[in-house]
């Protein structure tokens, strides 16, 4: 019998270790060196020129990212425009009229096209343009597997049903991240991406004036933080796209103001601010509020993980020439 239990145990092990092998080849640090040297040299470039021209688009194309794996996983579904037999993601309420960065990663790929025709995912561009983008807004450099493919459709329905909203609440976010393999840490971690960027007003007006239906401010919120929101967002449907910072003491710069912000009711977001409202994430904040280079490195853990999220290899998917258009 022990014999039969240390075969059946070594049989076990090989197995085990033929799917460790399996699911690592499915992405590689150096998936494009030979095929594609100079892919890290053009995607850097591009991003440093996009960010040259406007300090938003680090923030911006760091939510493109995020709303692209959270619906349907790491395919660049995102970024296709609709068709004649699907509705894309671009017009689902998350995105309509807000999401951004399109055209940079159209640039990028097209650089890439000169040197690499036809091997480039554009969903590896867009991970290492986000990484870029993080890295030159002051944040962490995390190295980024490759090797995906890119998906051949993109859902409206799915992006409305899966991408959180500020307006939830925080049990149905977890959920949400918890359907894609992601943890309670990891909402707090990725969260932090909220230390950059810009919200429009209508995201949060409710609690400015009527939260929750009561008719008057969420008593949550710092004061000193409604006031000045109330003056960006008056409470009229005109001032609804009016854009306020996320982390008005560091706009553009990616640090952990975030946190210390959320200890002090200063979360422009109540899906933000609902961090502190559970004894677990709320000991989180704590923590990246006092230690900037933890969190900095849970943060990049974080991504590579989100960026692993339902991805494509091998022959499945392809690799677009358009980032737009399916070939």
């Amino acid at each position: 019998m022990f014999q039969n239990s240390c075969r059946l145990s070594f049989v076990t092990f090989l197995c085990l270790l033929f799917l460790c092998r399996f699911v690592y080849s499915q992405l590689d640090y150096k998936f494009y060196d030979y095929t594609c040297p100079n892919l890290t040299t053009i995607v850097r470039s591009g991003v440093w020129s996009a960010i040259a021209n406007d300090t938003r688009m680090a923030a911006s194309l760091l939510r493109l990212h995020f709303h692209d794996c959270i619906v349907n996983g790491c395919e660049a579904s995102v970024l296709l425009d609709d068709t004649s037999t699907f509705k894309g993601e671009k017009n689902a309420f998350p995105n309509r009229n807000s999401a951004r960065g399109f055209e940079v990663i159209d640039t990028i790929k097209a650089n890439v096209e000169k040197t690499c025709p036809s091997i480039v995912s554009c969903s590896d561009i867009l991970n290492l343009a986000v990484r870029d983008a993080v890295f030159l807004a002051g944040g962490p450099y995390w190295s980024v597997p490759l090797g995906r493919r890119d998906g051949l459709t993109a859902s409206e329905t799915a992006a409305n049903r899966d991408i959180p909203s500020p307006f939830e609440p925080f049990e149905n976010i977890t959920a949400k991240f918890a359907s894609k393999g992601l943890g309670i840490k990891d909402v707090v971690v990725l969260s932090g991406a909220h230390t950059i960027g810009f919200a429009q007003c209508f995201t949060f007006k409710q609690r400015l004036f009527n939260f929750n239906g009561s008719g008057n401010p969420d008593p949550t919120l710092s004061v000193s933080l409604r006031n000045n929101l109330q003056n960006i967002c008056p409470n009229i449907d005109d001032s609804d796209t009016n854009l306020a910072p996320l982390d008005p003491v560091s706009t553009s710069k990616f640090d952990n103001i975030y946190y210390k912000n959320l200890l002090n009711n200063s979360g422009l977001l109540q899906s933000d601010q609902a961090l502190m409202g559970d004894n677990r994430t709320a000991a989180m904040v704590y923590y990246y509020s006092r230690f900037p280079l933890l969190f900095s490195k849970d943060f990049g853990i974080s991504m590579v993980k989100l960026s692993s999220v339902g991805v494509l290899t091998g022959q499945d998917g392809q690799i677009r020439k358009n980032c737009r258009v399916v070939n």
